[in-house]
């Protein structure tokens, strides 16, 4: 018989990596690179090598974020939710807090490779990975901070990418799908407080309404100047955002209960990836919307084994 805190006395390799697959959240994973493709799109440009270390940098910080939570959330956990690997045992709080600091690092250093520009973006965005989870998830300030972090990704993968335009059109191409991400991400965030304790039926509610909205304006403005038929496929992506978290959210406010609260955070986790693809395909950028909602999938399936919240 195996005890609640060493779940895994033979050291078997399979253990490991499902801890570490647990403490990262791998099935979140492919939430990240929309991101900055849909930064790349917003400005009119092709993705290219500096897009790429846009992604790896942003996959990266994701990381660091996911293990430092669960480092600075270590003590918390071990009441609401003892099963995570710090908690049970499965990895030291130690090695969490080392993978989170080199995970920044590498972070940072790919963002160096695609030039300054990037790279200031990219120690903006750390440093707020870094204030949420140790000093502001708990605080008022939590969703907006969150919000901020996926807004400064999606600029990431814009400045990465090439030289940005100055001009104000070229400010608003990217002010407004980095908005819609922060609006989004805001939203979730706000929901996933209560995802342990559960009791919340106004926040899943305003959710709801927040999201509902964001995609009726993603749609709008994608009929609002008709190209033919291409102009047409950000609906695609579009109707799969709100049918992928609206029911969801919409059982967390009818039943706030904590594990269709964290099946509501769940989905909209997933939901950043079909709302990334319509931003793209919005842009212009048909290829690489129809490529990242093909990420859906995949993030669906893992999430079966492995939690993304």
């Amino acid at each position: 018989m195996t005890s609640p805190r060493h779940p895994d006395p033979t050291g078997r390799q399979g253990g490991r990596i499902r801890a570490w697959a647990e403490l990262l959240r791998v099935s979140a994973l492919f939430t990240v690179p929309g991101d900055a493709l849909a930064g790349a799109a917003a400005v009119g440009l092709r993705p290219g090598r500096g897009t790429a270390y846009a992604v790896g940098a942003s996959l990266c910080l994701y990381e660091a974020g996911m293990a430092l939570n669960d480092w600075a959330d270590r003590e918390e956990d071990a009441v609401d939710r003892p099963h995570r690997p710090l908690p049970s045992g499965r990895i030291a709080p130690a090695a969490a807090l080392g993978a989170a600091g080199l995970l920044t690092a590498a972070g940072l250093v790919l963002a160096s490779r695609a030039g300054r520009p990037a790279l200031t973006v990219a120690a903006a965005l750390a440093g707020t990975v870094w204030a949420y989870d140790l000093r502001l998830k708990h605080t008022p300030a939590a969703p907006a901070a969150m919000a901020a972090a996926r807004a400064l990704d999606l600029v990431l993968g814009a400045t990465a990418t090439g030289p940005v335009p100055r001009q104000a059109p070229a400010v608003l191409r990217i002010a407004a799908p980095a908005g819609a991400l922060a609006v989004h991400t805001y939203a979730v965030t706000a929901v996933s407080r209560h995802e342990a304790q559960g009791g919340s039926t106004l926040v899943p509610l305003g959710a709801l309404a927040a999201t509902s909205a964001l995609g009726a304006v993603t749609a709008h403005r994608a009929l609002r100047k008709p190209r033919g038929p291409a102009a047409l496929v950000p609906l695609l992506p579009t109707a799969l955002y709100a049918g992928t978290a609206a029911a969801p959210l919409l059982h967390a406010a009818l039943n706030p209960s904590p594990p269709l609260t964290q099946r509501a955070v769940g989905a909209g986790i997933r939901a950043m990836i079909p709302l990334q693809a319509a931003l793209a395909a919005r842009a212009g950028a048909v290829g690489t919307g129809l490529g990242v909602l093909g990420l859906a999938p995949l993030a669906r399936t893992l999430a079966r084994k492995v939690s993304a919240t």
